[in-house]
Parts: C-alpha cells; sequence; structure tokens
C-alpha cells in the first residue's frame, strides 16, 4: 500500500489534481495550436487513448486566439504552456483556457505578473510552476551546489512571487533528463511545500530510452507516494505517452484504467510462438476499458497456476492450447483458435 503524500487540491476543467484524487495522466500536442483542425484531431486522439489533460504551446498571439474555439470543441482540460510573454497569458485566461504552464520570475516587471495573478485568481485558472535544469535562472547556475538544489531554490523563488501576490492555486514540476536529479529534486521539495507535483522526466528520449528512464524515474518517486499528475515525454506519438503513463501506475497499483496484460518469458518448455501470440492478446484488447487482467502464457503446465491472480488467460501446449479463468482451464482449443475462444469468454463474461 502506497502512502501518498498530502498535498493541497486543485481543479482543472473537471479534473482534480492532488488530495485524494487519482494521479491523472497528461500528454501535449505536437501540432501548431494556430492549425486548429489538427490539435483537435489529436486532442480526440489523446482522449480516447484515456488522457485527461492536454497541454498547448501558446508561442504567439494567433495561438491564443485558437484557445477560444479548441476550448469550446476539446473534450478535455487544456493547459496553455506560455514562456515570458505576460500578454499570452492575459490572453489564454480571457479565451477560457483552463489552467497555465508559466513561471512568473520569467515574465518580467511586477505589475506584469500582478496582472497574470489577478486575472488567473479571478478566475480560478491554476499556474503550473514548470522548473527544467537546463533553463535555470544564471544566478542559480552559477552557484556551487548539486543541480537538483538549484532546482528547488529556483521553484521556491517563483513559488514565493505567487505566494507574495496571495495566490495559492500552484502546481510544481521539477524535470531534468538525468533521473537521480529528477528524483532528488523531487524528494527535496516535497516537504517543503503544500501543493500538488507534476512529475516527468523531460527529454527522455524515443520510445524504448524514454520509457525505461520515465518508468525508472517517475517509478521510483510514485512508490514513495510522491506526484499527483504525471507526463511520460517521448519523441513519439503522443497517444504512446498516455498509454505509458497508465501502464505505470497500474504496475503499481495506483490505478486500474483498462486491461492489465501479463506474460512469461518463452523458455524451452514453450512449444507456440509465444511472442506473437501475446502481442496479438495485446492488439484484440487495448481498447477494452475494463479493469480486469490478461495472461499470455507459454505452456500449460504452468501457465494457469502461474497466472491464477489473472481473470482470464490462454496457454500453450503442441498444436493446441487452454483458456482459463481465474486459474480453472475451461476450454481446450486447436492453437490457432485460442485468440477467438478467449474473446467469446471474455465477451459472455462481460454480458
Amino acid at each position: 500500500m502506497i502512502n501518498r503524500r498530502k498535498s493541497k487540491q486543485l481543479t482543472i476543467g473537471n479534473i482534480k489534481i492532488g488530495g485524494d484524487a487519482p494521479i491523472s495522466v497528461q500528454s501535449m500536442c505536437n501540432t501548431d495550436t494556430c492549425d486548429i483542425k489538427s490539435t483537435l484531431y489529436q486532442i480526440n486522439q489523446l482522449a480516447e487513448r484515456g488522457c485527461e489533460l492536454v497541454r498547448l504551446a501558446v508561442l504567439n498571439s494567433d495561438a491564443a486566439d485558437a484557445i477560444k474555439e479548441l476550448v469550446k470543441k476539446s473534450p478535455l482540460p487544456l493547459i496553455a504552456d506560455i514562456h515570458f510573454d505576460y500578454k499570452l497569458a492575459i490572453q489564454c485566461i480571457n479565451n477560457g483556457i483552463h489552467a497555465l504552464r508559466l513561471n512568473p520570475g520569467n515574465i518580467g516587471k511586477k505589475e506584469n505578473v500582478e496582472k497574470v495573478v489577478k486575472l488567473a485568481k479571478q478566475q480560478q485558472i491554476p499556474i503550473r510552476i514548470g522548473v527544467n535544469a537546463g533553463s535555470l535562472e544564471k544566478d542559480l547556475q552559477d552557484l556551487d551546489i548539486p543541480l537538483s538544489k538549484k532546482m528547488v531554490k529556483s521553484a521556491m523563488g517563483h513559488i514565493k512571487i505567487l505566494e507574495d501576490l496571495d495566490f495559492d492555486l500552484i502546481k510544481v514540476s521539477l524535470k531534468s533528463s538525468d533521473v537521480m536529479t529528477t528524483i532528488e529534486a523531487y524528494r527535496l521539495i516535497a516537504d517543503k511545500i503544500p501543493y500538488p507535483l507534476h512529475l516527468g522526466i523531460t527529454e527522455a528520449g524515443t520510445l524504448r530510452q524514454g520509457l525505461i528512464k520515465s518508468s525508472i524515474g517517475l517509478g521510483t518517486l510514485l512508490a514513495e507516494g510522491i506526484g499527483d499528475t504525471i507526463r511520460v515525454s517521448l519523441t513519439e506519438n503522443p497517444q504512446e505517452e498516455v498509454t505509458a503513463g497508465f501502464d505505470i501506475l497500474k504496475s503499481l497499483g495506483l490505478r486500474q484504467k483498462g486491461v492489465n496484460f501479463i506474460s512469461c518469458p518463452t523458455c524451452g518448455r514453450t512449444r507456440i510462438d509465444l511472442i506473437t501470440l501475446a502481442k496479438k492478446v495485446e492488439e484484440k484488447f487495448k481498447n477494452l476499458d475494463k479493469p480486469i487482467t490478461i495472461a499470455t502464457m507459454g505452456c500449460a503446465v504452468n501457465g494457469p497456476g502461474e497466472a491464477k491472480h489473472a481473470d482470464f488467460g490462454i496457454a500453450g501446449g503442441v498444436g493446441e492450447g487452454i483458456v482459463f479463468k481465474k486459474g480453472e482451464i475451461i476450454a481446450k482449443v486447436p492453437e490457432d483458435k485460442l485468440l477467438e475462444k478467449l474473446e467469446e469468454i471474455i465477451t459472455k463474461s462481460s454480458e
């Protein structure tokens, strides 16, 4: 049982973050925000995968204008990612954005920060302070302390600006491409602030490397109870970020959305093409939004016993295989009928 860190709860659109709310999974569009059609298409794709929050890059006034239409048609709450330009933040708030990713210390003049914060407070728009290891303030870069401590100092400086303006709808992230630096930064800040934490390993890499880094970094923190919302940053279709996010949460027992797939490694007892079969099972049931476990096992001797905790499963033999439910064998069929029989049984059980 993971005891989660206590944090102040925020609301972004219809999604609650922090407190006792489930850890949410988010992603970011890689489309041009000005291209409303393409951006909405990608948002809907992400929603189909189960994504709960989507961030959009707002680079200019045209992008901020597009927010109005995107908010109207998006099935998910939207977060505007803004750097330096306070006018874009105000424009996005006026156009109905649900939250901002904005570092107040980077805006410049105090009166400009005050304008943004005043409006955000009026509209109850949360602000995420997003500290990245690669873009720290110059005075912090020169300090002779570990990078993780520099990141925390940066975050605390931005937080103070907001708190001094009596604003507490704050979410914080401290991301590095280095896994251990990220872990240490979150550990350091977890006890210093009451605000929810957004977890991520920035610039994690392509699918394979990115998944490994993110699973280790996010998994370590989540297992320690740290983290309220996550984004798995991948150089890949953003839909893969969502799938990976839920898989990480499922592996820790923190969320059970969709099917949990398990399969045994191949060994000398295996007499079927287990690798292909396991992939087919995942493909067949990947869109089944039921909190069940499906097992694909290599042999009928050990399969049902080793996977008796699974709700449903199949195990191979020589030219044939078995279908089992909670460890009990309920059918024996030719190998090429295994997937078909498994689908039939799962469908009947759901009726």
